[in-house]
């Protein structure tokens, strides 16, 4: 967190400098200047303040900088004017130094308490119980998850939430399958449940739908009878989404994400909180009854927005609700706007030791952690459920003034199938680039299909630089590989932005990819291993000693972790944090390669790197586990 100081430091100088000066204050931020040369840290503020005052920004800067306070430098060791009006600040390198090497070490470095306690409810995955999480879903399931690392490792009391939607059309449509449509429940041999579930029986009763419409008014039936809950059919349709869940939860335990509660749509409707969430949007004039034209005998949400037209329907005509209905109390629940009324039993232990807990009706246990009434909720969804997200915000923070700005939607752009991919699936998309997945039509790659040939890809590559390993420690290592490759893949892309997902160039675990970056960090764990150093004794002369470009360059990166995880944070993207983990192992690659360690014959040059070196590594490990990828001492 040196550079943090070093940042605060600059800042409050430069301020204390412009009162003095006799210029009013003005927001401004240290940045760093694109050359070295410049130093460390660069000051725009005598151009805003020359625009303001109508004053040269050359001499702006003159008069602030013969203002500064240079006793109390601790970090700053110069500071110069540069044409036309720059201020550059130049770091104290041998404070500087010591103080990162010594902070490095820290096993929680990086960590911050911004949070201090609040608490955070984050959804994630909400993936339709009746199929396999395809590749899409996983960008929703590692972006959720890695958001609540951040949130973590800053301070929050943080929860994870699933959303289980057992009681709409998807579900209904494997239970016709399964009862009116002849698939027998068990899939053939060594197929996962949620596999056959979705590539099977739900593509093909679609299809079916088409030339046998009879099995339409099956569908309808199953509806009623999941929605009333009492009958066989609805027993039989909470079996199978059972089966289907556990299978969609082991791909996303094996892909590092974990949750704190199963929040079922079938409990919130026989909660019958949408009943008295009705009752309170009528007496607060949120929603209004439409008599005449297009919606005549629906109820409306009251909203302007010429955007949303058929999105603002809560009730339909015939007293039947739509998508949003069964968000909006849901959502009140979240952010504790209404008494819990779920009780809680165990549904399961997780991998990484933790309980995941689920919600019932009736009974359940008395002593379980507390799941609504945050601080915050976050919803993980993408782009296309955009205009519902933004309803339902506008509908909770007029329930409540207290709710305003605790609901956040957190979008991302979907995933698609490249040409290439595509056409390995067998399907012709002509002239377009990318295909858009689609479970219904049966237009994706299963997540567990990919995840499995990158783990023989790494497994391959594993086992020839380690032809003496046990298959155990082998196929350890390649899973752990596997899951790098896509959580990196999938984090270090712009949420804005569509990810083309391309089959072969997946398989690629060179260049800026997690692989990579974990291959960094069991090459300082193996210089280290030689090392055989108990105590890293750090004094003013071994910090002292560490003067070269690259030396520097990894200092002042680690010295910045803390900057990154903050960024991350308030900007709810994890992109920077991918970045920085690539660039971290990059600027180490290129200084072992430059600079031994163990071989260096100046003793304080050689502790000195060797406690870089475990700055490094420590730094990586705490930026790896905010990505979700396991740090390999050996690969």
């Amino acid at each position: 967190m040196t550079f943090r100081r070093f940042l605060n430091e600059v800042k409050n100088r430069v301020e204390e400098a412009i009162i003095k000066a006799g210029f009013k204050q003005i927001d401004f931020q240290p940045f760093e200047p694109p050359r070295p040369e410049f130093g460390e840290l660069s000051v725009n503020v005598a151009f805003s303040i020359g625009n303001r005052d109508n004053v040269e920004p050359m001499k702006v800067a003159e008069a602030i900088t013969s203002k500064i306070n240079k006793e109390s430098f601790n970090l700053i060791s110069k500071f110069d004017i540069y044409p036309p009006g720059y201020i550059n600040f130049w770091i104290n390198l041998p404070k500087f130094a010591y103080q990162t090497l010594i902070e490095s070490m820290s096993e929680n470095y990086g960590s911050l308490n911004i949070g201090q306690g609040k608490k955070v409810l984050i959804e994630h995955t909400s993936v339709n119980p009746n199929k396999a999480l395809h590749y899409g879903h996983l960008r929703n399931v590692v972006l959720g998850d890695t958001i609540y690392r951040i949130f973590k490792f800053t301070g929050y009391d943080v929860k994870v939430l699933n959303w289980i939607d057992d009681s709409g059309v998807q579900v209904a449509d494997l239970i016709v399958g399964f009862l009116y449509a002849g698939f027998p429940l068990e899939p053939p041999k060594s197929e996962k449940f949620d596999h056959y579930c979705g590539d099977t029986v739900y593509v093909k009763v679609n299809e079916m739908y088409e030339y046998q419409p009879q099995l339409l008014d099956m569908r309808k039936k199953v509806l009623k009878e999941i929605e009333d809950g009492v009958s066989e059919i609805a027993e039989f349709t909470f079996n199978v989404i059972q089966k289907v869940l556990r299978e969609q939860l082991k791909t996303c335990w094996r892909i590092g994400a974990r949750y704190d509660c199963l929040n079922f749509e079938s409990h919130v409707l026989r909660s019958k909180l949408w009943h008295k969430i009705f009752e309170e949007l009528k007496s607060k004039g949120i929603v209004e009854f439409e008599t005449h034209g297009k919606y005549a005998g629906c109820w409306l949400i009251k909203i302007e927005d010429e955007d949303i037209d058929e999105e603002k329907v809560l009730v339909r005509s015939d007293g039947t609700t739509t998508y949003i209905a069964k968000d909006i109390p849901y959502a009140t629940w979240k952010l504790g706007l209404i008494p819990d009324p779920f009780s809680y039993k165990i549904f399961d232990i997780q991998p990484d030791g933790t309980v995941l807990w689920q919600t019932i009706v009736n009974g359940g246990v008395k002593d379980h952690p507390q799941f609504h009434s945050a601080d915050l909720a976050i919803t993980v969804i993408d782009v296309r459920q955009s205009k519902l997200q933004k309803i339902l915000s506008s509908v909770i923070n007029r329930l409540s003034k207290n709710a305003k700005g605790r609901y956040i939607h957190l979008g991302y752009e979907i995933v698609s199938l490249s040409k290439d991919t595509a056409k390995e699936l067998g399907i012709d998309i002509e002239d377009r680039e990318f295909l858009q997945m689609s479970g219904r039509k049966g237009i994706y790659i299963n997540a567990d299909d990919v995840l499995d040939l990158l783990h023989a890809k790494a497994y391959e590559e594993t086992k020839l630089r380690n032809p003496n390993e046990s298959e155990d420690w082998l196929h350890n290592v390649a899973e752990k590989v596997a899951v790098a490759a896509i959580r990196y893949d999938l984090l270090k892309q712009d949420l804005n932005k569509v990810i083309v997902f391309d089959l072969s160039e997946s398989l690629n675990l060179e260049g800026e990819t997690g692989p990579y970056v974990q291959y960094a960090y069991a090459r300082a764990s193996r210089i280290l291993e030689k090392a055989d150093v108990k105590v890293i004794n750090i004094t003013n002369e071994v910090a002292a000693s560490l003067v070269n470009k690259l030396e520097i360059s990894l200092l002042k990166l680690i010295s910045q972790f803390d900057l990154y995880v903050e960024d991350a944070l308030k900007n709810l993207n994890p992109k920077s944090l991918a970045k920085y983990a690539y660039n971290l192992a990059t600027i180490f690659n290129a200084f072992y390669e430059k600079n031994p360690v163990l071989k260096e014959k100046d003793e304080n040059k050689r502790i000195g790197r060797i406690a870089l070196v475990k700055g490094f590594q420590n730094t990586l490990k705490n930026a790896l586990w905010l990505l979700g990828i396991d740090a390999l001492t050996r690969i």
